[in-house]
């Protein structure tokens, strides 16, 4: 499983958000380019602990869903966002997607760190779940809209 804290998979995942415009069009789902931006931000938000969203520790998501946040099995199409990750509201692409790219750095440069807190909901990731995690999760988005 590729890692964002791996410089090649950095790289491919910074070289794939250069390529999204504000015209960029899902090939699913509900969120247009502005809001997938802005959506993807929330894990990188929680695991560089800039907010936490107010979640809740949950023994349903460590059993039934944890794993599959950082396995090498893809996410199929059309899951169901998570409330605190979800907006109907315009966002504004041209302000969103650098503040992607600067947690993804972000996230990069702590690429050596070891010792992390546990996710507020799901509990203890080791370093290479976290990193696995967050390159599923914008690989999985980035897809959804072509790049």
């Amino acid at each position: 499983m590729k890692s964002i804290f791996n410089a090649d998979a950095h790289k491919e995942i910074i070289d794939r958000i250069e390529k999204l415009n504000e015209n960029t069009l899902a090939h699913w789902g509900k969120m247009n380019v502005s809001q997938m931006v802005w959506h993807c931000q929330g894990p990188f938000n929680i695991m560089l602990e800039k907010n936490d969203y107010g979640m809740k520790p949950s023994w349903l998501a460590k059993v039934f869903f944890k794993k599959s946040l950082y396995n090498d099995k893809s996410w199929r199409k059309n899951l169901p966002t998570a409330k605190f990750l979800k907006t109907k509201d315009d966002k504004n692409f041209i302000m969103e997607k650098p503040k992607l790219v600067e947690l993804v750095n972000e996230a990069y440069s702590h690429r050596e760190r070891k010792e992390w807190n546990p996710h507020p909901a799901f509990g203890n990731f080791t370093h290479d779940q976290w990193g696995q995690m967050q390159y599923k999760h914008l690989d999985h988005h980035l897809k959804q809209f072509g790049v």
